[in-house]
């Protein structure tokens, strides 16, 4: 009696093919989005250069967008129709995307994903002491850019009213309680992203901290 139950499953088998579950290579693994590295302000992206390279060797394939001019001297919803051009020429139209973004690097990003189609393919967002809600070193600078990026601009009051566009994406928001540059520190808490602290000590190496990009590898890997 057992032997003639077996013969039934093993014909079965045989007849499902390559498709079977039980074959291990049948259904390949979907692909994980590329990761698209969003620099600030007057930089070129090199200051990715360390993420990137610990990225990549887990495996993401990751694009600098290159913001210019660097200066916002245009202003920012240019340079977000700069990136959206650059993304779409690198990766495709439609291709699923992740943005890591960085200072201006994030609002920037932000006005991509809500007021230029962007949200309907990211699949993960995260920003490193972005100014959410202005900085006042932006008064410092002089272009359009950088008034912008003042505490109640008309741009960053547009970001806040079209936030809902984002949907359910995964949204996260790093900060340093001592930068220098993101004044006051608490302008890169988002009320829609979830907040997470880190102790270092200056504006750019929050780039290069091992507990940042520890946080940034995690997260873009769920």
């Amino acid at each position: 009696m057992m032997k003639s139950n077996i013969f039934p499953l093993l014909a079965a088998l045989f007849m499902a093919g390559p498709s079977c579950a039980t074959n291990p290579e049948a259904v390949p693994a979907p692909a994980v989005p590329q990761v698209v590295l969003v620099h600030g302000f007057m930089e070129t992206g090199n200051t990715f250069k360390m993420m990137k390279k610990r990225l990549e060797r887990k495996g993401f394939t990751c694009h600098v967008a290159k913001l210019k001019p660097s200066d916002g001297r245009g202003g920012l919803d240019t340079l977000a129709q700069r990136l959206k051009m650059d993304i779409d020429r690198e990766i495709g139209h439609q291709e699923p995307i992740q943005i890591v973004a960085f200072s201006m690097g994030g609002i920037v990003s932000r006005h991509y994903l809500q007021n230029l189609g962007g949200a309907s393919r990211c699949r993960n967002f995260i920003t490193i002491s972005s100014p959410h809600h202005g900085t006042r070193a932006a008064w410092l600078y002089p272009t359009k850019g950088a008034a912008d990026m003042r505490p109640g601009s008309p741009f960053l009051a547009n970001l806040q009213k079209t936030e809902v566009r984002l949907g359910k994406m995964p949204v996260a928001s790093f900060r340093t309680p001592m930068d220098l540059i993101i004044l006051p520190p608490t302008s890169s808490a988002w009320d829609r992203a979830e907040n997470l602290e880190f102790p270092v000590i200056l504006h750019p190496l929050m780039l290069t901290s091992s507990a940042v990009i520890d946080e940034v590898e995690k997260r873009l890997s769920k």
